[in-house]
């Protein structure tokens, strides 16, 4: 139950996170998505000590906000500075 957590919270960040940005084009708003799942995900895992079949606590659950967050605002800032 833990891991679907973790996926939801990380796709619901990147889904924010485009509206937030207002972009607008699909790839956009995917590449968002995946970012924050991977983020979630990652740092989930290294909080939680890999433990995602069960409950998550609540410490786990806004760390893994937060490596989200970050995964997402660093992959929007290298994407803007390739951009011309």
């Amino acid at each position: 139950m833990g891991l679907i957590i973790l996926i939801v919270t990380g796709a619901l960040l990147g889904w924010l996170a485009t509206i937030a940005l207002q972009i607008e084009e699909g790839r956009g708003i995917l590449r968002n998505v995946v970012a924050g799942i991977v983020g979630s995900l990652g740092v989930g895992m290294a909080t939680s000590g890999g433990v995602f079949l069960g409950a998550i606590r609540g410490s786990t659950l806004l760390w893994a906000m937060l490596g989200g967050i970050a995964l997402i605002a660093l992959y929007n800032v290298v994407r803007q500075k390739a951009l011309p």
